[in-house]
Order: structure tokens, then sequence, then C-alpha cells
């Protein structure tokens, strides 16, 4: 009975979400308040507990980029880079996209997808505004992008970390087994976005014009400043390659590199607490909260080791079965506590398989499913939230259902070239 009502309560916040009727932090904090009233979520353990609770590790990471991107915000060196993007493109709507995507995608499998969002989104804000152009479909590509460039690595996506912890994966299985596939996907969503987002390519020639006449280097306001900061970024994301060798959480690292950049900077902390995104960091934990219900009453849980127990010993069908189910549950359910709660699922069977490589083949299916789910909805993974945050801040709103209709298409697509890759190299 009790799963029972946390599932009725989920769907019926997710509705709301959905739909927007609601505000979408009000939504999430009744639903949390909802499942502690009816005493399915695990007590006071929710504010402790790693599978059953609010992940820390993410909140913390989102604060200590959120104060980071803050200071860093001061030097103009956004402006900089939106003022070299729109030249570089020559203000081409397609061509400016395919820039900023391939930034994004660079950067994702060496920075968490998260972090690289929060570094490229006010970028894109600037160039936009520069040029006049809508900036929701930029935003939304480079979300896509960057959960996309994210599952090449070990550290690119948070689920991949959880991973690799729990199947002992070092980076560089990473790199053999998933960065070729995500390679071929990014390079196929690409030329898709040329389709995907045909309807949203404007090119005003006045403003391009009155933007590639402008001077980069007269939006950096403060030399000084930049050079500490980009020097203290340099450690951060250092700490963010070192820290499956260091074992210093991301959220440690992101957390001293803020407390340090605001050292360094002298700026009033007030100012850089006001560029913090409260009500994404709000929603997150109302999310964790209304996700930990569905965790500690067994609905999760119960429904992996259905599908797994539908499949038998059919080790071909058990990693579809985990690809294509990972990448739907994905994209209903924030994909980190999701892979937490199935890792346990995962490895049960992986126990079970004949040989390495096929049990290696479930780990690989299960990270692919999962990472690419994160594209299926607006909620599914934290950069797509993050994003959203940023965009309504700078007035650019991305509704549920605008990032949604996109982020299905490419999660499908991924998702079927992905189970091509899982069939053709472990099960041909």
């Amino acid at each position: 009975m009790s799963a029972v009502i946390a599932l009725v309560i989920f769907v019926v916040a997710f509705f709301f979400i959905a739909t927007e009727k609601v505000d979408k932090v009000k939504v999430v904090l009744i639903a949390a308040a909802a499942m502690a009233v009816f005493g399915l979520i695990p007590g006071a353990e929710v504010f402790f507990s790693e599978h059953e609770g609010i992940d820390w590790r993410v909140i913390f990471l989102l604060l200590g980029m959120m104060i980071i991107v803050g200071v860093i915000k001061q030097t103009g060196i956004f402006d900089y880079l939106a003022i070299w993007a729109a030249k570089k493109s020559r203000g081409k709507p397609y061509r400016l996209m395919v820039l900023l995507m391939l930034i994004t995608a660079v950067a994702s499998p060496f920075l968490d997808n998260v972090t690289t969002i929060m570094l490229v989104a006010p970028v894109t804000v600037v160039v936009c505004n520069r040029l006049h152009i809508p900036a929701q479909p930029y935003l939304i590509a480079e979300v896509l992008a960057s959960n996309i460039g994210g599952a090449a690595t070990l550290i690119g996506d948070p689920p991949n970390i959880i991973i690799g912890s729990r199947a002992g994966l070092t980076f560089g299985d990473f790199l053999v087994h998933m960065a070729p596939i995500v390679v071929v996907i990014f390079a196929v969503f690409v030329l898709f976005t040329r389709v995907l987002f045909r309807k949203s390519f404007r090119y005003n020639p006045e403003r391009v014009a009155s933007v590639m006449a402008l001077q980069e280097r007269r939006a950096i306001t403060d030399v000084r400043l930049l050079v500490r900061c980009l020097i203290v970024l340099g450690f951060v994301v250092l700490g963010f390659g070192l820290h499956s060798v260091l074992h210093i959480d991301p959220s440690l690292v992101a957390l001293v590199g803020a407390g340090v950049m605001v050292l360094v900077s002298k700026l009033d902390i007030s100012e850089v607490l006001e560029e913090v995104e409260w009500p994404t960091l709000v929603f997150f934990m109302g999310l964790f909260v209304m996700v930990a219900g569905l965790v500690h009453t067994g609905v999760i849980g119960t429904i992996g080791e259905w599908a797994i127990n539908v499949v038998g010993d059919n080790f071909f069908a058990a990693a579809t079965s985990l690809l294509l189910g990972s990448a739907v549950l994905g994209a209903f359910f924030d994909n980190i506590p999701y892979v937490a709660t199935m890792a346990p699922v995962v490895e049960g069977l992986v126990a079970e398989a004949p040989d390495p490589q096929t049990g290696q083949a479930l780990w690989w299916a299960f990270a692919l499913g999962a990472d690419f789910g994160g594209n299926g909805t607006a909620v599914a993974a934290s950069a797509n939230v993050v994003a959203i945050g940023i965009a309504a801040r700078n007035g650019h709103r991305i509704s549920f259902w605008q990032f949604t209709k996109y982020g299905i298409v490419v999660t499908i697509l991924s998702t079927l070239i992905a189970w091509l890759y899982v069939w053709l190299r472990y099960f041909m």
C-alpha cells in the first residue's frame, strides 16, 4: 500500500511539473512533505542516506560551481567569449550552434556535465542577446550535447561515477568502451540538429554587423581578477580529473574552489551569493526526497527486478532491458538516484553472467541507457534543471515541454544507436 501511495504522489507531482500549472519548486516541496507525512521516506535518514535521501554531493557541487561562476562573471570573460563565438560563426545560427555544442561536448567528458553547462550557458545567453536571437534552442542543444558527451568518461556524468565505483571500472575502461559510441552519436546529433531546430534559426544581418565590429578584448573589465580566477578554476578542473586518484569528492573540490575564489577576488560575498540559483538547489532537494519515497517503498527496485526476471538467462535480452529500461525510467526520475538504486540489482545480474565480457556488457548497457535517458525530459538530469534555471534567470524561459519535445527525440535516436552498438560489439 505504501508503494502505491508513493507512486501516486510522484505521478501527481510529475504531472504538475510537466504542465507547469504550479511553480515546480512549490510542487516538489509539497510532494516531499506528503512523502514525509505518510511515512514513505526513511525518517531523518533522508538527510543522511546516500541511496534513500538527499544527495548532498550534488547540492554542494552545484553550490560551489555557482559561486565560482558568479565570481568569474565579474571579470567580463563571458562577454569576451560570446563576442568571440559570434565572430567565429559570423553570426550564422547553425554554425553558432555547432560551435557551442562542440565546446560543450569536448568539455563534458573532463568536467562533469553540470559544471560544463554552468560555464557555457552564461556565454550562450550573452551571445544570443548580442545577436537578438532566442537563446532557448542553443541552451537546449548544449544540454543534449553535454549529456551525450559526458557519457564518454568516468567523470563526465555523475551516474558513471556510481557505476564505475560499483563495478570496479576505471577511467581507461570508460574511454575504451563508451567513448567510441559517444563520438558516433554526437556526430549524428550535430547533423540532426540542422533539422531538429530548423525553425529556430534566425539571421539578423544588422545585429551581426554590429557584433562583428566589437573588440572582444574590451569586454574584460578586470584582467588581474581574471588571471586569479583562471588559476583557481584550473586547479578545480584538475581536482575533478584526479578525484578518483586523490579520493576527494568533486563536491568538496567545488566547495574549496569556491572558498578560494571568493578569497582571491575580494568581492562582497553578498554580491556573489546573488548569482546562486537558490530555487534550483531547493528543487533538487525536494526532487531527491520524492525519489527517496519511491526507493524506500521499493517501487524502483521492484520495477528493475521485474524487468530482469522477465529476461531470465538471455543476457542479450537483459542488456537490451537495461539499456532501454534505463533510458525510459531515467527520463522520468533523476538519473543519479535511479542509478544508485539499480546498481546493486545490476551487480547481482552480472554475477550470473557466463563470462566477464558479458558481465561488462551489462554494465555498459546500463550506463548508456542511464546517461542518454538524461536527455528524455526537463527533469531527467541535473544539467537540464540547471540550464533551465539559468535561462529563466536571464529572461529566456524554457518550459518543460519545450525541452522535452526535443529531448525525447534525441533520447530515442541515441538509445537505438547505442543498442545497435552493444549488440555488434558484445553479442554479435
